[in-house]
């Protein structure tokens, strides 16, 4: 997902999404909000199937 998609995504849930917040910062804020762990791009494997940042998180193999 585009950085510029996130933004809005995150701005959408009341989340400050300003200009110098990273992707990274900007996921995990998105998945505290939903009330998830804030994992994105701290792991290695995913059991989380469903998770919306599953293709961009997990290392490519």
């Amino acid at each position: 997902m585009k950085l510029q998609d996130i933004r809005k995504m995150a701005k959408n849930m009341g989340i400050n999404s300003g200009s110098k917040t990273t992707k990274q910062d900007l996921i995990r804020s998105i998945q505290e909000k939903e009330g998830n762990f804030t994992c994105y791009k701290t792991r290695s494997e995913c059991h989380e199937m469903d998770c919306l940042w599953r293709d961009d998180c997990l290392p490519k193999k």
